[in-house]
């Protein structure tokens, strides 16, 4: 997101209220109307809970995908996708259909459920922060509601500043100098035979060199910067001793007290930090049948920055900017 007098405090605003839901993460926003005009203490009210406690919530919101787009413009300049699945809108570029990913497993072959578990092939697996093996992942994301199942389909956030924070001062140390490599695809188990979406992979690799502990362009926090999803390899270590290092963190990442689980209805917006938070989408209702619709945009990130000021570097596909 883009920096803006009074991010850090934003003044207090007669009607609109912050309500945090959990101890480390999560805050529902009552009183905005996102697809009104919004001034501009209106948008650094909510910018300012966004950095506080990494993803917002609001209820009851009437956005279209104009509005959709309209709203995320205000904290930064939103991601047109050049490629996107047949359940997006047309005319809106910047707007993400999740009901996509269920065209992903019949493309390669495959039912969706065998292409997710072979995607998602440990419990912690599905944790990931979006885009996460570019060189210049989304700043954040914004995602909507539009049919959602009676019950289940929940998504889970967890925060990694206070991950990294809730380290030992020994590991700390020991972490804050280390880089990882964040690739697509990584630990993916491929069918026996022709795989597809293994020759999908390899034609369209994107992998980047990231600092293991990031520093926060807009808050200076230290953040622990792993997920289960992108994360392959900690750099100039031992593929074991790596292996042994990055289970340790995910688990200390993805602790409860970390984390906030958000129930959705129609209309409802979450709003969160991408470059601060992971997150898991649910696992509990596809058996249900039920529809579960959902609208994203993305605004355009930096660089990470490590503890010793050095950016990140990218590996292959990486180019900053080319979505």
């Amino acid at each position: 997101m883009t920096t803006d007098t009074g991010t850090a405090e934003a003044e207090h605003i007669p009607g609109i209220e912050v309500k945090p839901v959990a101890g480390h993460i999560g805050a529902e926003i009552t009183g905005v109307d996102l697809a009104g005009e919004l001034d501009d203490a209106v948008v650094a009210a909510i910018r300012s809970a966004v950095l506080r406690w990494k993803v917002v919530f609001f209820r009851e919101q009437r956005l279209d995908h104009a509005g959709h787009v309209a709203f995320a413009r205000r904290f930064g300049e939103p991601v047109a996708l050049r490629k996107r699945g047949g359940a997006s809108p047309p005319g809106f570029p910047e707007v993400e259909t999740t009901a996509d990913r269920l065209e992903l497993g019949g493309r390669f072959g495959m039912e969706h459920d065998e292409w997710l578990q072979r995607r998602r092939h440990t419990l912690l697996r599905g944790w990931h922060c979006d885009h996460g093996a570019r060189i210049d992942p989304p700043a954040a994301t914004i995602l909507r509601a539009e049919t959602v199942p009676p019950y289940g389909g929940d998504t889970t956030w967890s925060n990694l500043a206070a991950a990294y924070a809730g380290l030992s001062a020994p590991v700390r140390e020991f972490v804050d100098g280390l880089r990882v490599e964040h690739r697509l695809g990584v630990g993916y188990r491929s069918r026996p035979g022709d795989d597809s979406y293994v020759r999908h992979l390899l034609d369209h690799q994107v992998a980047s060199l990231h600092p293991l502990v990031r520093v926060h362009p807009e808050t200076g926090e230290r953040i622990l910067y792993v997920n289960g999803y992108y994360v392959e390899q900690i750099a100039d270590i031992s593929r074991a001793e790596s292996t042994a290092i990055l289970d340790m963190l995910l688990e200390q990442a993805v602790r409860p007290e970390y984390t906030v689980r958000f129930r959705w209805e129609p209309g409802s917006v979450a709003f969160w930090d991408n470059r601060a938070t992971i997150h898991l989408a649910p696992g509990d209702n596809a058996h249900l049948g039920f529809p579960r619709t959902m609208h994203r945009v993305m605004l355009a990130g930096d660089v990470p920055v490590g503890v010793d000021g050095k950016p990140s570097e990218p590996v292959v596909g990486t180019e900053a900017g080319r979505w």
